[in-house]
């Protein structure tokens, strides 16, 4: 890449132009919206691939995912993404929400449950699922219900609620530690990538409210069927290739700065571009180093943003061991296994499961060995048919800096996709999104930054989502 373009056009030819920094979801989306509106965009991103921390990689013969990621029903930016990058077939949601819950720490044995809705209206829907749900005392499950019903006159956008945990609240309304350990925590773990304790009212009751208590369906769970390669790199570089979006991987974004005529000058170890517009679609640490003086009031508060970690254990055995497509675990360090088999393109008669492990702190630095005897005997606890079966495969994934910590207070660092120079703009899962650091956050903020980019250039054209803004 080199800086021939600069000086060689118009200002105006400089301002049809954009650099989108960072190719995860959020920049992908970023970069598809602007082309989409008729600007000529560059998509730079350092990884020799696209996806950011939702990739694939190959492991002699099978395709494994970084780690197990999920949508719902209710994630209409990422279904968006899908649809835009013909992928939605490769990634369907459930007809109905159904999540089994094996309990392998009852007094009497093992006790498998069910999380699933009826076609009944919110919040009647789960009302049954809830009322045989053996994890729970009757006087729990009652409790959950009046919860469930405060949490809907909660409004998450109310900055109050930021300031609170969510475990304080719950047990303000009568939660049990085995309640919130059986229920919120199961939901609340998996989507927030922490416990009640660690987690802010308002990105609680946004998560809850959003998923379980807005529409009958809200809460059906998603997931590839192929590797998240397939979608977040291959189909997404075909999709940015038919927008006309021009795509560097391999290109590591040095400095940002004004040049003299009020554009854009990217700096890259390969040489430099000029732009109108530029989209900063990288993780808070890096668009810190990036920002230019004056960009935000604030900007250590980027700093301020915590991380968290996420570990996957991925298990290859000799043959079948879990019917179901994945399960939850109570009583278990175990938290979520999913059967990958197909997916990975295994086809030898074996089984490969995927653990995903949130909230990982005590374990993302444990050597393999120590976990491999930490989890096998407890697969082993969880599906008696592990027990005869070989391990053809023991390795782990780790993200050590997996998404922000939604803490209480984190709501009052988050930017939104504006900055205080003309023509930059902010994108990422850690940016005001109201979601936590999830897919459909990363979506979001691209549809953000793009929306506002185009705004600023008199650029008015329709919005495929309008309530992500």
């Amino acid at each position: 890449m080199s800086g021939t373009d600069r000086g060689d056009h118009d200002d105006r030819a400089v301002d049809d132009r954009a650099v989108v920094v960072g190719g995860g979801l959020a920049g992908v989306t970023a970069a598809l919206q602007l082309a989409d509106a008729g600007l000529r965009v560059t998509l730079l991103e350092g990884r020799p691939r696209l996806g950011g921390l939702a990739f694939s990689f190959k492991r002699g013969d099978l395709t494994v995912d970084n780690g197990q990621h999920v949508y719902l029903r209710c994630c209409t930016a990422y279904r968006w993404f899908l649809d835009r990058v013909d992928g939605a077939d490769l990634a369907p949601l459930q007809d109905r929400l159904d999540v089994p819950v094996l309990d392998v720490a009852h007094p009497r044995g093992p006790r498998l449950g069910r999380l699933r809705r009826s076609a009944l209206p919110v919040p009647l829907h789960l009302a049954g699922a809830l009322a045989r749900y053996p994890h729970l005392s009757l006087a729990e499950r009652a409790s959950v219900g009046r919860a469930a019903l405060a949490l809907r006159r909660l409004d998450p956008t109310d900055p109050a609620l930021d300031g609170l945990d969510f475990a304080t609240w719950l047990r303000r309304y009568g939660q049990s530690p085995r309640t919130i350990e059986a229920l919120w925590d199961l939901v609340g773990v998996a989507t927030l990538n922490a416990t009640a304790e660690q987690s802010s009212l308002g990105l609680a009751a946004m998560v809850f409210k959003t998923g379980l208590l807005s529409e009958n369906g809200a809460a059906d769970i998603g997931w590839a069927k192929v590797p998240l390669g397939d979608l977040h790199d291959t189909l997404a570089r075909k999709a940015l290739d038919g927008a006309g979006v021009t795509t560097a991987l391999r290109t590591r974004v040095t400095a940002l700065s004004r040049t003299g005529e009020g554009a854009w000058r990217v700096d890259t170890e390969d040489g430099a571009l000029d732009a109108g517009t530029v989209v900063l679609a990288v993780p808070q640490r890096e668009a810190h180093a990036l920002l230019p003086a004056g960009a935000l009031p604030d900007p250590d508060k980027l700093l301020d943003i915590g991380t968290a970690p996420i570990l996957n254990v991925h298990v290859v055995y000799d043959r079948k061991v879990l019917k179901r497509p994945f399960f939850a675990a109570l009583g278990s360090p175990v938290q979520w296994v999913f059967d990958r088999t197909e997916a990975s393109g295994m086809s030898d008669g074996g089984q490969y499961l995927a653990l995903s492990q949130s909230v990982a702190q005590d374990d993302i630095e444990e050597p393999v060995a120590v976990l491999r005897a930490k989890y096998l005997p407890e697969l082993e606890r969880l599906l008696p048919a592990a027990r005869g079966a070989k391990v053809r495969d023991f390795f782990v994934t780790r993200e050590r800096t997996a998404t922000f910590a939604p803490t209480p207070g984190v709501g009052r660092l988050r930017p939104g996709p504006r900055t205080d120079t003309p023509g930059l703009h902010l994108a990422g899962a850690w940016t005001a999104t109201g979601w936590p650091a999830t897919m459909e956050g990363a979506v979001r903020s691209g549809l953000a930054a793009a929306h506002t980019a185009l705004e600023a250039l008199g650029r008015h054209g329709e919005h495929p989502l309008r309530e992500a803004v």
